[in-house]
């Protein structure tokens, strides 16, 4: 760890706010003028709008990620967890991986926590559900679904086929609908290379506790996305929730029942609950306060954005809404972050801030190969795009967002020449236990059965 003098700019988290206002920091910074830190417990930062397609194996999973040292080169990399923070000292407390916690001084602080999984006190669900936040649950998610195709090719057990065979989504929003159609083309894929599974034989299931699907794009087009899952043999029912999920047995508020031994939860995001313990003042819902300049309201020292963040939105109260704040998305995510870059090196200097100002450009989301909805917002008009240009929209938009050139390139090549090759089915189920083979071979050979019986044949000779 770095013992200059310099003033340090803290930055907590290294997802999309925290890369990139670091790198706008270290652009708009004269040389030597501050030192910029970046705590993260991940040393790289997770393009998420690309899980999806890494969970249906369109992108591999080290091209949806972004190494923090690379993309950072002048910022200092700390991998690990911040568990307090000392206002009055202007002190962090880092637990590293491994080893003793310790503390970091800081002059400028950057909240970027970002957001978790909002989960319910679900029975059953924190022990067979599985989330969509990081690249490990895509690449597990992927692997799990295959597996189960193994399974039901291999078993002649009609429940456990039935039971493999069922794949429940909840959670209808951006996730939900993109990671079920993604996986769903996954399967349908998959299915033509086994000779007892066919598409016909699985069930997929998405629940929503809303009335829509995909409200980030708007009713019409939320309407559209529905009935295009539904046509695709997906089970869709909304106003619906699920209390119960115990050992894979899903009970839906709709009477609805059926056992399954895939059930992806995708039902929302919530702040990071770590912000609780920083003594920052927090919004209803658990997002750290911030004035419209994305400095955490009373204080002159502390900024934040993102999806931990409370930001006004301003456009929003310009039409008429007073209580318009803007909505947790990457569109919003990656301004702010450029914006807050700005506005600390002005604060470190002494000289005005900018307030965050962006008018929503519109959404787009995939529904697997080929599929999707966009609208696109210019100016007073909207523009609504369904199917294959729909899907084109979200792959140029995401294909641009993407952070540094290189996972540019490497996602724009891998798309490529997926256009001239056939989906992967291969399942890498053993990842999760990589030392399982070698700690069975490794474990001292038991002693001969033989042997054993004459042992005993002795013992009892003597006794």
């Amino acid at each position: 760890m770095s013992t200059t003098e310099r003033p340090r700019i803290l930055i907590v988290g290294g997802g999309y706010v925290g890369l990139y206002a670091a790198r706008r920091i270290l652009k708009k910074m004269r040389y030597a003028e501050a030192t910029v830190t970046v705590v993260d417990p991940r040393s790289y930062m997770t393009y998420q709008p690309f899980l999806p397609e890494t969970a249906a194996g369109s992108i591999s999973p080290r091209n949806v990620v972004v190494p923090l040292r690379r993309a950072v080169p002048g910022a200092e990399i700390l991998t690990g967890r911040v568990t307090t923070i000392d206002q009055d000292r202007k002190v962090a407390t880092v637990a590293p991986l491994v080893g003793e916690a310790y503390e970091v001084p800081f002059d400028y602080l950057v909240i970027a926590l970002g957001a978790v999984s909002r989960t319910f006190p679900t029975p059953g669900l924190a022990e067979v559900g599985i989330g969509m936040k990081g690249v490990e649950e895509a690449i597990g998610l992927r692997n799990h679904v295959l597996e189960q195709l193994d399974k039901a090719e291999s078993t002649t057990d009609e429940e456990i086929r039935r039971k493999a065979l069922t794949f429940v989504f909840v959670g209808g929003g951006f996730a939900g609908a993109e990671t079920i159609g993604e996986v769903e083309d996954l399967a349908r894929d998959a299915a033509k290379f086994y000779k007892n599974v066919k598409r016909e034989d699985m069930r997929f299931i998405l629940v929503d506790a809303a009335d829509k699907v995909l409200p980030e794009v708007g009713p019409e087009l939320g309407v559209y996305g529905r009935k295009h899952l539904e046509s695709r043999g997906i089970e869709v029912y909304l106003s619906t929730t699920m209390p119960s999920c115990v050992d894979g047995h899903v009970v839906l508020s709709n009477g609805l029942e059926a056992d399954s031994n895939t059930i992806v939860w995708t039902a929302g995001v919530k702040p990071n609950p770590a912000l609780a313990r920083f003594g920052l003042p927090l919004g209803p819902r658990g997002h750290v306060d911030t004035s419209e300049k994305l400095q955490v309201q009373g204080t002159d020292y502390i900024w934040a954005a993102g999806d931990n963040a409370q930001v006004p939105d301003l456009v929003g109260r310009a039409n008429g809404n007073p209580n318009a704040w803007c909505p947790p998305n990457a569109q919003h995510a990656m301004r702010q972050a450029k914006v807050l870059g700005d506005n600390v090196v002005s604060g470190m200097r002494g000289f005005p801030q900018q307030d965050y100002k962006h008018a929503n450009k519109g959404a787009v989301a995939g529904l697997g190969l080929h599929k999707g909805v966009a609208m696109i917002v210019m100016g007073k008009m909207k523009i609504k795009l369904k199917g294959r240009l729909a899907w084109y929209m979200h792959r140029g938009y995401h294909g641009m967002a993407m952070p540094t050139y290189n996972r540019k390139i490497r996602v724009i090549a891998e798309w490529t020449i997926n256009m001239f090759q056939k989906r992967d089915i291969t399942a890498l189920g053993a990842l999760e236990t990589p030392r399982e083979e070698f700690y069975e071979a490794a474990k001292p050979a038991p002693a001969p059965a033989k042997a054993e019986e004459k042992k005993v044949e002795e013992k009892a000779k003597a006794s």
